[in-house]
């Protein structure tokens, strides 16, 4: 008894209390996720075997520790708001000069789809609910569009069942993002591939009259992050940095004494800011205990029906706008916001229209979910109350 007593304590305090360890697993995920996407990008996947590579190496990394090791890292959830701040980056200003104005006037519709969306997700959840015998807070959680970081902390603060919400959650954000791409090239050919990443570019292309102001973008990009997260704005992360990203060119442009300058991103911030989104995602897969077929089948069925809901929200978007097929598919696809709009610059397809879309989602969702968390919770406890 005592010697279990005192291995067991300070394993569990050197857990606590040194945070190099967080910080070594996120290295080895990065080191082996750049690899990985060196491989992906010769099979011409295009922009986004980043992502996939950051996927497959958190779940590689994660189990290794597990097994091996016997340490269990959480999802690291400031690598996930760290490569949504770049990747928001790098949308605001590949969308900085577009026509916003034409996307403003849609603001209805992607109010009608998000709703759609959201009413969808409840009746998914509730069926997800009576078929797992799982609580309806739960099952919620796992089944509305949300991010799986996101919608697995709120599980987590209100003490409902993590492993269920980020594993129905993981699923739904990767078939997704591995599906969509694949309809678009079996589509529409490899014309919807123009958008590469060359690494030799990414890591060779930073020249020194460029590399101030491009820690000069960072910086920037961070005091949006700031102000968007002490604001208490939805996706502060997300959202502030899209908004920097965009005023970036235009603050420079006030400078007397810069000149005319029109500043754009080297593809490294897009390479880091995929890879962190992906290994948070892969670290959700690796993070899974085993579950039963049972569990896995209703989890696959309720991210069918999910997909299902996102295909007849493209058809709405079809008869109420003009956008192509591809458009509509993006802008309603029920992936994860930040995966989606990457999606769609991978594919340099309607970019704006994507991420305003999914931005209108991201923040009702997340505008809405003190709501369903109060409405939800008060069903669960009426459901067990005796009658």
């Amino acid at each position: 008894m005592n010697q279990t007593f005192s291995v067991a304590i300070p394993k569990e305090v050197g857990t606590q209390q040194i945070p190099v360890k967080p910080l070594i697993v996120l290295g080895l995920e990065m080191l082996l996720a750049l690899p990985i996407g060196l491989v992906l990008a010769k099979f011409h996947i295009g922009g986004i075997a980043w992502i996939f590579g950051g996927i497959v190496s958190g779940a590689v990394v994660l189990q290794t520790c597990r097994i091996l090791y016997g340490y269990i890292p959480k999802p690291n959830r400031t690598a996930r708001k760290t490569g949504m701040a770049l990747v928001g980056l790098n949308v605001g200003f590949c969308v900085a000069h577009a026509h916003l104005a034409n996307v403003t006037s849609c603001f209805p519709v992607f109010a009608f789809l998000t709703f759609f969306l959201l009413l969808c997700s409840t009746f998914i959840g509730y069926i997800y609910s009576r078929l797992s015998k799982t609580n309806l807070l739960t099952a919620m959680l796992a089944t509305v569009p949300g991010g799986v970081g996101s919608m697995s902390a709120i599980a987590a603060d209100y003490d409902r069942n993590v492993t269920i919400v980020a594993l129905v959650q993981a699923i739904r954000v990767t078939t997704v993002v591995f599906l969509i791409p694949l309809i678009a090239r079996v589509s529409l050919g490899n014309q919807v591939y123009p958008q590469t990443i060359p690494v030799k570019d990414a890591l060779l292309s930073l020249e020194p009259s460029q590399l101030g102001l491009l820690l000069l973008a960072l910086l920037f990009g961070g005091l949006g992050v700031y102000l968007a997260v002490f604001s208490k704005i939805p996706a502060g992360e997300f959202f502030g940095a899209i908004v920097a990203g965009i005023a970036f060119n235009p603050m420079l442009d006030w400078l007397p004494f810069l000149g005319d300058v029109n500043f754009t991103l080297p593809p490294l911030v897009n390479i880091v800011g995929q890879m962190l989104l992906g290994i948070t995602i892969g670290e959700y897969w690796g993070d899974k205990p085993t579950f039963g077929k049972r569990s896995i089948a209703y989890a696959l069925l309720s991210v069918g029906l999910t997909l299902v809901a996102g295909g007849l929200a493209s058809i709405f978007a079809m008869k109420l706008t003009s956008w192509d097929w591809l458009t509509c598919l993006l802008v309603t696809a029920p992936g994860g916001s930040a995966e989606m709009i990457l999606v769609a610059l991978a594919l340099d397809h309607n970019v704006e229209i994507v991420t305003a879309g999914h931005l209108v989602r991201l923040i009702a969702i997340n505008s809405s979910l003190p709501l369903w968390v109060f409405l939800f919770r008060r069903l669960d406890t009426q459901s067990l109350e005796p009658t």
